[in-house]
């Protein structure tokens, strides 16, 4: 799937350029301080490229792949507590290479990969949306990947395996925290050809790419001194690969959507700036019993119902759509569950928790699920 470690561009930008290193610390308002000295994108000489399905291994391939450019650790999910009130969240985290350097480095401050996280919450009942980022070099433990025992982090940001298929998700900025843990409802999904997810015409342009789409969570939100206990349904991705966006593409609309039936349904949509959408936007139909049906772009028809415009960014962004699978006998129309949930770091993007109503073979259907939507301030051309 083509999706947000675009973003890695612009940790480059801020954390090293020519051998110069900046390193900012996020201020109280999720942003990051510092100065920046100058701009350039890493080579993608040297990286290693997908061009034929990976043997995938549970928990090995949990960890991290640096012989490629870019990789990505995301969670996403809907949360109720007791008394009913209704969360979002998201955390994620991005892992950027920035050489293709091999060698040992004699301090451990030293290194050639990068981290960034995103840690979002949508206080759904309070209309309320919290995003923040930070950004840190892979050394000194200040941040990582590794699949035995699992464990992804930036600083105090984690994702800790803490038992078979049992993981615990651990986030705190500010005034805002999120203490969860879930379980693998389902095997891992592999998206494409056994994994393999093309992102354009090119050979190698394309990542390995599964995703784990049904894990029932537990735990807790606190906001502004309170504390909810929550129950509710996650959903996370994992994506790794060296590639980036066409010439013509500006950004993609991506669905992760869980349905009451037990399905759960992927899709993308990579936009061209003509209005148009790249031939290799695709999806994933997930059955109960984890069964994974490919699908390809003309399996599935997205339609824009209504629009959202930030007053903050100034984009205006789809708030309503109808997803069509003609074959399949499903029509769901989806909507957020609130209007903004835009993130304004490094990147201005939308991402946000959704609500699911529908028919499928003729009968009413629901669901909930996540929506991210990018390219709409600003262009993602040439990233990935």
């Amino acid at each position: 799937m083509t999706r947000r470690s675009a973003f890695w561009l612009i940790v480059v930008v801020l954390l090293i350029v020519s051998g110069v290193w900046w390193l900012g610390r996020p201020q109280a308002d999720g942003q990051v301080s510092g100065q920046v000295v100058a701009a350039a994108a890493p080579s993608t000489v040297g990286f290693e490229r997908v061009t034929a399905p990976l043997s995938l291994e549970f928990p090995r391939d949990h960890g991290a792949h640096p012989a490629y450019l870019t990789e990505w650790w995301y969670y996403v999910g809907n949360l109720v507590s007791a008394d009913g009130r209704q969360f979002g969240f998201q955390l994620t985290f991005f892992r950027r290479a920035l050489s293709a350097e091999t060698a040992a480095r004699s301090s451990d401050w030293a290194t050639n990969q990068v981290y960034m996280a995103h840690f979002a919450l949508s206080d759904i009942s309070g209309q309320q949306f919290y995003a923040f980022d930070r950004f840190s070099r892979g050394a000194a433990g200040l941040a990582g990947a590794q699949a035995q025992p699992y464990r992804v982090w930036l600083e105090d940001w984690s994702v800790t395996g803490v038992g078979p298929q049992t993981e615990h998700l651990l986030a705190q900025q500010n005034s805002v925290a999120l203490d969860l843990t879930l379980a693998w409802g389902k095997p891992p999904a592999l998206h494409g050809e056994a994994g393999l997810h093309q992102k354009g015409p090119e050979a190698g342009n394309a990542s390995m790419y599964y995703s784990l789409t049904r894990l029932p969570l537990q735990g807790a939100v606190t906001l502004d001194g309170q504390t909810f206990a929550v129950t509710g349904s996650g959903w996370m991705d994992h994506e790794f690969g060296t590639t980036a966006l066409g010439e013509r593409a500006i950004g993609w609309d991506w669905f992760a959507l869980q349905l009451d039936d037990g399905r759960e349904l992927m899709v993308y949509q990579i936009r061209r700036e003509d209005g148009s959408i790249e031939p290799q936007s695709s999806g994933s139909l997930i059955a109960a019993d984890g069964r994974v049906q490919h699908l390809a772009g003309s399996d599935v028809q997205i339609s824009v119902l209504d629009t959202w415009q930030s007053a903050a960014s100034g984009g205006r962004y789809p708030a309503r759509w109808r997803v069509t699978l003609p074959a399949y006998g499903l029509t769901l129309e989806i909507t957020p569950r609130q209007a903004d949930q835009e993130l304004r770091l490094a990147q201005t993007y939308w991402e946000g928790a959704v609500a699911i109503q529908g028919e499928s073979a003729g009968q009413p259907i629901t669901g909930q699920g996540y929506v991210e939507l990018t390219g709409y301030v600003g262009t993602l051309r040439g990233q990935l």
